[in-house]
């Protein structure tokens, strides 16, 4: 599965678009990729981002889990470039603190913090909640970034 999370950013405001998630499809890694990079592809055709984030590949126990999530990410990059966004990347870490105040923040306070941040309602699925939370990680340090050119000037 992957997940994916549409966000506005006017000057300090941030509104939620739209979320959803891609799950793979196919007898084989291969087209379980392809199915995914067709799908991620659709969405941001549709929705036309400005821009794009992904979370960092981080390298866990299982080496053959590792490959498979980096191969999906890759996936996921090639659909955003299609549509000549930006690409900015960010570590769960990075994401964590940005959302919750602390890097090693659980999955739940991720999803509890994101649904508060955008105003929603509907409770979020963990894919969605942390492609949800990349985004308003990038707005974030986006906003920052700005603020410290504008004290520099």
């Amino acid at each position: 599965n992957l997940g994916w999370g549409v966000i506005e950013q006017d000057v300090s405001r941030l509104r939620h678009v739209a979320n959803g998630i891609c799950h793979s499809t196919g007898p084989d890694l291969a087209t379980r990729l392809l199915s995914l990079h067709e799908q991620l592809t659709d969405v941001v055709q549709r929705l036309t981002p400005d821009l794009a984030a992904v979370e960092k590949t981080f390298v866990n126990k299982d080496g053959a889990g590792t490959l498979k999530l980096g191969q999906a990410r890759a996936a996921a990059i090639c659909a955003s470039f299609g549509s000549a966004a930006l690409l900015y990347e960010y570590a769960a870490r990075e994401v964590k603190q940005a959302i919750v105040g602390r890097g090693a923040a659980d999955k739940a306070q991720v999803q509890h913090m994101v649904q508060i941040l955008l105003g929603m309602r509907e409770p979020l699925q963990s894919d969605q909640a942390d492609a949800l939370g990349i985004a308003l990680c990038h707005a974030h340090m986006r906003t920052a970034t700005q603020r410290l050119a504008e004290a520099t000037q």
